[in-house]
């Protein structure tokens, strides 16, 4: 049975430019569309945030305001009710070994860029990952973490990766994204990532290169796990 590291971030709340913050937390289709697919293909989840905190939705993921059909809004909340106890009692993120799993997924929401694109023990966990050759997927925001992994010599370990995430478009499609304190397509190709995106805002888009597999937006979560479970299984 394949082994799949799920993480979300433990944040609750995203500090914009100006001070103020920003309720947040993880996209609730980025984290159950994944999950369900995993667990559809037969896989053991194990689901980690920094610290072992519980995660926190972001309301907006349950809105019309955020973009969600009210027929997705009622599956989501119905999937959330129904792993409210795994949401409850995640592992500790600095306790986790990579060697444990097949693969690593990151899901997003705006969470990640207020704990995870800082975390070391994150950042150590995708370096570890991706030198090692692991399938490794990021999806949305998540590609933030990235930010925070280096290799022994200082050195971005993504440098010269095809990788897509948010675009700069679809960050400011919400108006306090025009506050946001820094923009993470420009961060990731500022830090030497070779950045694509959808034609369209908010279509999906899959970046894949060597085991990096990363998704730009909610409409990616499916695609890109399902991209991820096919690596693994061809792997076999």
């Amino acid at each position: 049975m394949p082994k799949v590291l799920l993480v979300l971030s433990a944040a609750d709340k995203w500090t914009l430019r100006d001070g103020a913050t920003h309720p947040t937390g993880f996209w609730a289709e980025e984290f159950v569309a994944p999950y369900t697919l995993f667990t559809e293909a037969g896989w053991a989840v194990t689901v980690a945030t920094p610290g072992g905190r519980r995660p926190t939705v972001d309301r907006l993921s349950l809105s019309l305001r955020g973009g969600v059909t009210p027929g997705k809004i009622k599956e989501m909340r119905a999937a959330l009710d129904r792993l409210a106890p795994v949401l409850n009692s995640p592992t500790d993120l600095d306790t986790v070994d990579v060697a444990d799993y097949d693969a690593v997924f990151y899901s997003g929401g705006h969470g990640p860029m207020e704990d995870l694109a800082v975390d070391e023990a994150s950042g150590a966990l995708l370096t570890e990952a991706v030198n090692s050759g692991k399938p490794l997927a990021l999806l949305c925001h998540a590609p933030a973490a990235m930010l925070a992994a280096r290799n022994d010599d200082g050195t971005w370990p993504f440098v010269g990766f095809s990788m897509t995430a948010l675009s700069n478009v679809e960050e400011r499609i919400n108006p306090f994204g025009w506050k946001a304190p820094w923009l993470l397509e420009d961060r990731l190709v500022e830090a030497g990532a070779d950045y694509s995106k959808a034609l369209l805002p908010l279509r999906p888009h899959i970046a894949e290169d060597r085991n990096l597999l990363t998704g730009q937006n909610p409409a990616s979560s499916a695609p890109l796990a399902e991209r991820l479970i096919a690596r693994v299984d061809a792997q076999g």
